[in-house]
This record gives structure tokens, C-alpha cells and sequence, in this order.
């Protein structure tokens, strides 16, 4: 009977590639993902996760996501800004008041999200 070796390290192939798929897995290896990495590094904080939840609903004012948020408007500004620059959502102004909307991609980023969502 064979003892392992807890220092050595067996590679062990169970089987082997085609060689399209070999070139297909490897080009995957190499695409461009840096879009989808600043993607998920905007939504993996949970207060923009709930904005973006919140924007589902209805387009809201600053003054009212600061008030469910319970942010400081600098702070809730700092969120806001990333989503933006995201991509996520807009803004306009209405009068004197600033009002958040979701765009094309906040809202497929937020339908989603609905089955992680509980």
C-alpha cells in the first residue's frame, strides 16, 4: 500500500482538453474583466446595494434616501457617486431638489439581484 506524502504534491489530470477547447478555456483566461471587477467592487458594499433596492421602488430625492439611510448627506454623496460613475444611476434636478433614478443598467444590475435578495 502507497503512503502519501503530505509535503508532496501530486497533479493528477483526470483527463485531457480537445485542443479547441484547450484554445477556447485559454482565451477566456485572457479576456478583458476589469469592467465587471469595478462592477463588483461598487455593489459589494451593502448601503449601495440598498440604494440601488430603494431606487427600484421609485425615483427618490437625496433628502429622502439620506433619511432611510440614515447616512450623512456627505457620506450618502460618496455612494451615490460611485453608482454614477457606475453607470448604475442618474440624476436630475427637480426644482431644488436632486432626484436619483436607476438606469438601464441599475435596473437589470437590481432585477438581478432580486434572487440573492431575501
Amino acid at each position: 500500500m502507497k503512503k502519501n506524502n503530505p509535503k508532496k504534491k501530486e497533479c493528477i489530470i483526470p483527463y485531457e482538453l480537445s485542443p479547441d477547447m484547450d484554445q477556447k478555456v485559454k482565451k477566456a483566461m485572457h479576456e478583458d474583466v476589469s469592467t465587471a471587477a469595478s462592477l463588483f467592487r461598487v455593489l459589494c458594499d451593502p448601503v449601495r446595494l440598498r440604494i440601488l433596492k430603494a431606487l427600484e421602488v421609485c425615483d427618490l430625492c437625496v433628502c429622502v434616501l439620506v433619511e432611510i439611510t440614515e447616512y450623512k448627506y456627505p457620506a450618502l454623496s460618496y455612494h451615490l457617486k460611485l453608482l454614477k460613475d457606475a453607470g448604475m444611476v442618474e440624476s436630475r434636478r427637480d426644482g431644488s431638489f436632486q432626484t436619483y433614478y436607476l438606469t438601464e443598467m441599475g435596473l437589470k444590475t437590481t432585477s438581478s439581484l432580486g434572487s440573492f435578495v431575501k
